[in-house]
């Protein structure tokens, strides 16, 4: 066997050490989240009523359902029916459906012609109040506002389904980036 000495270096496990403290202290002194939320404890998120013209059964349930998820598994807040430092509420002012442009998909009918397909567009409309009692000056009264554009052939429980989904969950994230991200 053939052992051959080598000189082992003390610069580079000092140089590795010295880099891990500086991430170390860097990364106490600046926090990533970027939550604007700093000295709140709790919330409340009353339910939102469906108000618009046209009433889908189950959204306001859902949407309040889904808005008070985001809030308590995101944040570090706690559902509270009493006296919050936060209070999120509204309403749903606008639940529509319109014709938009005519798809560029196509498709063929029996007798050989070419069908383009309709594309319909699902609009909601959420109007919210939300008021800090920590930090006053962040509390404001907004309107969100998002659509989505599909199909004329899918069914109503499509509908319901899939696009009310990517709807309000786009409004919500709205909501929640407002409130909680600090940009």
């Amino acid at each position: 066997m053939n052992f051959k000495n080598k000189k082992i270096s003390l610069k580079q496990p000092l140089l590795m050490m010295a880099l891990f403290a500086l991430l170390g202290v860097l990364n106490s002194c600046y926090s990533f989240t970027g939550s604007s939320l700093t000295d709140e404890k709790t919330v409340q998120i009353n339910e939102f009523p469906n108000n618009a013209s046209l009433v889908n059964p189950a959204l306001s349930q859902q949407f309040s359902t889904d808005i008070q998820n985001r809030f308590l598994q995101r944040t570090t807040l706690k559902g509270t029916k009493s006296n919050p430092d936060i209070l999120i509420e509204g309403e749903i002012t606008d639940y529509a459906f319109g014709s938009t442009t005519i798809s560029s998909n196509t498709q063929s009918n029996p007798s050989g012609g070419i069908v383009q397909q309709a594309q319909t567009k699902l609009t909601i409309t959420v109007k919210v109040h939300y008021e800090n009692k920590i930090h006053p000056d962040s509390s404001f009264d907004r309107t969100y506002s998002d659509e989505a554009t599909f199909n004329s052939n899918l069914s109503q429980s499509d509908i319901e389904s899939q696009q009310v989904k990517i709807v309000t969950d786009r409004i919500i994230n709205k909501i929640f980036n407002d409130i909680v991200a600090n940009w």
